[in-house]
């Protein structure tokens, strides 16, 4: 990026690292000095500068974009088009935990939809979702029996939210509940911009012997307005390896069974050991109460 223009100044500079960040999530201090055209040692300092102003994080190698407030989300048809190499990876991830003869409820979203495949090739499976597209996706398969929890219907991203939903999943004993979420952090936990979600995720944990998070890299250190859970609520957080590294061991010291799917989108960087959190547990087990925010 570096042209034979007069040098940027250092505000000038760093609200051009800014942006870049937007556009990317996360870069190397390498590919920084490339694109800015400066020294090693000019984008470190630029990088301190805006850590100290809270915009940017320091990672292992690099910088990422500091947590942002989301005050609204993708629409059904933008998510569809989002992080597909990441979202496969993960749904893949996540099918290794589906047995035959279960109860499994899917979130609303494009990447719980992405079990739908996964769920074809087991027996005796019954499907709860308050989605109404993988609900449709179900549909072409007999075998599986399935369960839309009703509720009023959020048009944008063709689900449903409420009281009537939670209602619905308060009245069902699920083996294993695969929640999606727009933002998520260390500190935070799951958030979301949409409070009618909260009560429906967290009806869908408390009735579930198991509850497992998918969450991508890229909605990582945002958070919504909504609190719905700690992440060390979940039995398993799975997300993609485009999460540094750094951020990975954070979640991990914070107790935190972290699964990492190889979308090859991190090949530098090492996979994170899980840390279990006790065994997995037996069927009727482990569900009310699980949440302690």
């Amino acid at each position: 990026m570096a042209t034979d223009e007069a040098p940027l100044i250092p505000d000038q500079r760093r609200e051009l690292l800014i942006e870049l960040l937007r556009g990317h999530s996360v870069l190397s201090v390498h590919q920084l000095t490339e694109m800015l055209g400066v020294s090693h040692m000019t984008v470190r300092r630029d990088i301190a500068a805006l850590e100290a102003q809270g915009r940017a994080v320091s990672v292992t190698g690099g910088v990422r974009i500091a947590g942002r407030q989301l005050h609204h989300e993708p629409s059904r048809v933008d998510k569809s088009m989002m992080d597909q190499p990441a979202k496969l990876a993960i749904t893949r991830e996540a099918g290794e935990l589906l047995q035959d003869h279960t109860t499994v409820y899917l979130d609303a979203g494009t990447t719980c939809q992405g079990l739908v495949p996964h769920l074809a090739r087991l027996k005796g499976m019954t499907v709860v979702t308050n989605d109404f597209t993988t609900a449709d996706a179900l549909m072409g398969n007999p075998d599986i029996e399935v369960i839309h929890t009703g509720g009023r219907a959020e048009h944008a991203n063709r689900s449903a939210v409420g009281r009537l939903a939670a209602l619905t999943l308060r009245q069902l004993a699920l083996d294993l509940a695969f929640v999606s979420t727009s933002s998520w952090d260390a500190r935070r936990g799951v958030t979301t911009p949409s409070a009618p979600k909260v009560e429906v995720k967290q009806a869908a944990m408390e009735s579930a012997s198991r509850s497992v998070l998918l969450a991508g890299s890229t909605k990582y250190d945002t958070f919504g307005m909504y609190r719905v859970a700690a992440l060390t609520a979940f039995d398993t957080v799975i997300t993609d390896d485009a999460l540094p590294p750094a951020d990975r061991e954070a979640l991990l010291a914070g107790g935190v069974e972290l699964r990492v799917a190889d979308a090859g989108l991190g090949a530098d960087a090492p996979e994170a050991p899980s840390r279990p959190r006790g065994s997995a547990p037996e069927e009727g087990q482990g569900g009310a109460g699980r949440l302690h925010d």
